[in-house]
């Protein structure tokens, strides 16, 4: 008799370890808290994490550059024909990223576009047309590069569709990266086809 009654309190404690289980796993899967994993700065391969986030991010544009004062230069960065990217915010956030927020002005004298910018990646170039999604990150002393987050299909937290640039205009941007720790104070920041530039991360 006894051991029928220590045998199923047993299994009831069993099934609800069982259960709670399931629900902690399933919890995993689908939480997103907006970091993603990091490769070494010599690296090539892309790092991503699945993000419900994404396709907000890559849809949503018009994010880029709301409550951002454009007058704030932390940085400056060159690029070919004329562009030039000036960088206005550099802010790490609670959900575990880095978002660079910054304007891309044409001061040349020809229209220029967005080719190139979207890195060399053709899944993310695909799923990401006229982007900033090749821009990166890299911590010189913790020896890693980050790339712009993106979810399983590849779509960028970052500005895309981006206009051809006439002469004189200038169109503002934004990127999403894994934070690095918090620890590192200045990263490299890197856009194809414009020259790097040091950031300073608070």
């Amino acid at each position: 008799m006894s051991i029928r009654r220590t045998a199923k309190p047993r299994r009831v404690v069993a099934a609800v370890s069982m259960a709670a289980a399931f629900a902690l796993a399933a919890t995993a899967c689908g939480g997103d808290d907006g970091g993603g994993e990091t490769s070494h700065a010599g690296s090539s391969s892309s790092s991503s994490k699945p993000s419900e986030d994404g396709a907000n991010g890559a849809d949503e544009d018009t994010a880029a550059g709301d409550n951002l004062d454009t007058n704030a230069k932390l940085a400056e960065a060159k690029g070919q024909g004329g562009l030039t990217f000036v960088v206005n915010q550099v802010k790490r956030d609670s959900g575990g990223f880095v978002t660079v927020q910054g304007t891309i002005k044409n001061e040349g004298d020809q229209p220029k576009n967005s080719g190139g910018w979207g890195g060399a990646e053709s899944a993310v170039v695909a799923a990401n047309p006229n982007s900033v999604a090749g821009a990166t990150l890299v911590d010189k002393v913790g020896k890693k590069r980050y790339y712009v987050l993106r979810d399983t299909e590849s779509r960028c937290l970052c500005t895309t569709g981006i206009l051809p640039l006439q002469p004189g205009k200038s169109t503002p941007v934004f990127m999403q990266f894994p934070t690095p720790p918090a620890s590192t104070s200045e990263v490299d920041f890197t856009l194809p086809t414009f020259a790097t530039t040091s950031l300073k991360i608070s």
